[in-house]
């Protein structure tokens, strides 16, 4: 079977936009749906694997909590948010997206027909904010945080989101987690360094489960665990 990419065809722009961190694009490249963010491929509609595993991963670390609440960190294509409001066992979903053209390609563009479902379902809230900001300023807490805001710690979208991987940034998230909560973070490639940041900052259970993909090394989701 062909490839996704096994085509010929030049990406069609349905939409760009700038933003208060720079253009953010819309693609149709075939069949698929690209993000692109200042030139830099973020993700697209071909393949939700990890996106469901960054998930489903967070849930079963929990042993069987009863409806916790999980903050996904970065709508995206809405993969998370939807295999998210496909579980019943998921209370509150709350999600933190900075960018006003994804969000609004969820609600009134061509993202709908991934995230619609989900966005109506009364345990979803949409924070359009900084997630870096929001994890530092908010009094929320969360049994999860399920983060893919970036292609990983080590490569990321902004320099400022680098924050979010440092030592002051893992400690807001585990400010906002509750005890036993679970820190769950995507990322195109392991990063051992990240892993000892996570230790060092005082998580536990810390491991990194990997996602193979169709082409190149795999996906990874690093996972640790608030103590308490």
């Amino acid at each position: 079977m062909p490839h996704p990419y096994d085509t010929y065809d030049a990406p069609e722009v349905l939409d760009r936009r700038e933003g208060p961190h720079g253009e953010v694009v819309l693609r149709r490249h075939g069949e698929l749906l690209q993000i692109i963010a200042n030139g830099c491929f973020l993700m697209d509609t071909s393949d939700g694997r990890s996106e469901r595993l960054l998930v489903d991963a967070a849930l079963n670390a929990l042993d069987g909590r009863p409806e916790p609440g999980v903050l996904i960190g970065g709508l995206g294509v809405g993969f998370s948010l939807a295999h998210a409001a496909a579980d019943s066992r998921w209370g509150g979903i709350t999600v933190v997206e900075r960018e006003h053209a994804i969000v609004d390609w969820h609600l009134r563009g061509p993202l709908s027909a991934l995230s619609a479902t989900a966005l109506a379902d009364p345990r979803t809230r949409v924070l359009e904010a900084d997630l870096v900001t929001c994890l530092h300023e908010t009094s929320d807490t969360y049994d999860a945080l399920c983060l893919d805001i970036d292609n990983g710690p080590d490569w990321t979208v902004t320099d400022d989101n680098g924050g979010l991987y440092s030592m002051a940034g893992l400690a807001d998230c585990a400010r906002v987690l509750r005890p036993g909560g679970v820190l769950a973070v995507w990322s195109a490639q392991p990063s051992p360094e990240f892993e000892r940041t996570l230790r060092n900052a005082g998580f536990r259970q810390v491991r990194t489960e990997e996602v193979p993909v169709a082409r190149g090394v795999p996906d990874v989701v690093h996972l640790a665990v608030r103590p308490g």
